[in-house]
């Protein structure tokens, strides 16, 4: 049974994740718990803020949530009707981050699935700030999907490391069942002036070859100074239709997601992108 937390701001951005995720699962045993944090919107809207009373205003989101997110299950049972697949919808008086948190915890999630940018759909930025908090605090495997992406079927996947972090086997695992049923080849990508690994390095490539078993892997190695660029350029030129990438202390992917300004991201995603956490909470 596969446990996948969709959160929605009931954007086209946010309905087209969830799309993508009932197709890429579609072979699976899965519950989608299709969640609406709304606590954000009880003090957004100033207009309702002064003919109302807090309470009042809070009834009113909670019950456009509710209505908005059996919408969502109406076009759920139209676009995918699917014997597999259960859900549940949670409409919660709460932050994003912290809603998202209690279900990952309580629910033991596999994966979230969001898209890259929600209502604002600011196009200068690669990730939308909703987006931006799961990736950073929520410590669970995470799939953003850009907005009007459709090309379901993951045929070739970039998995960029330097093999120098213990991999979960949980979250491989994860990898490894998403990415078979489409017979997806895995691009295991070392940015490196040396093709040589150490120890350490050869012993977490075998760990990952052991447990990605059922995909066929290519390692490669690309001599480049810059790793934003290197990654960019593969993807182009090599027809990637999703990027891996693991966010611990210390790593490329914390300093593209910790930048003080995010506009300075230059790795523009147009592919959906799989971040699997290896980081504990604070």
């Amino acid at each position: 049974m596969r446990k996948i937390l969709v959160p929605t701001d009931f954007s086209e951005n946010a309905l087209n994740a969830l799309d993508y995720a009932l197709e890429l699962f579609k072979y699976d045993i899965c519950e989608f718990y299709i969640m609406h944090a709304y606590q954000d919107d009880i003090y957004a809207d100033k207009v309702l803020m002064k003919s109302k009373t807090i309470d009042e205003l809070t009834r009113v989101i909670s019950d456009k949530s509710q209505l908005q997110l059996e919408g969502i299950l109406k076009h759920v049972s139209k676009v995918s009707p699917n014997s597999r697949h259960t859900y549940h919808v949670v409409s919660s008086n709460n932050m994003l981050i912290d809603e998202a948190d209690k279900i990952v915890d309580e629910e033991c999630i596999d994966i979230i699935v969001m898209g890259t940018r929600g209502k604002t759909n600011d196009r200068k930025l690669t990730f939308g700030s909703h987006t931006l908090q799961v990736l950073k605090y929520v410590q669970c495997p995470v799939l953003a999907i850009p907005e009007n992406y459709k090309h379901i079927q993951p045929r070739r996947i970039l998995f960029p490391t330097n093999y120098m972090i213990p991999y979960k086997r949980r979250e491989l695992k994860l990898l490894c069942d998403m990415a078979s049923p489409y017979r997806a080849v895995i691009d295991m990508l070392y940015i490196s002036k040396s093709k040589k690994l150490s120890l350490r390095q050869q012993n977490h490539q075998d760990f990952i070859n052991e447990a990605l078993c059922k995909n066929k892997i290519n390692f490669k190695i690309v001599d480049n100074k810059n790793i934003t660029n290197a990654i960019y350029t593969y993807i182009k030129e090599n027809d990637i239709n999703m990027l891996v990438m693991v966010n611990t202390r210390h790593s490329f992917l914390e300093n593209i997601l910790f930048q003080s300004t995010i506009d300075e991201i230059s790795l523009y995603i147009e592919i959906p992108f799989l971040v699997l956490q290896n980081m504990r909470r604070n």
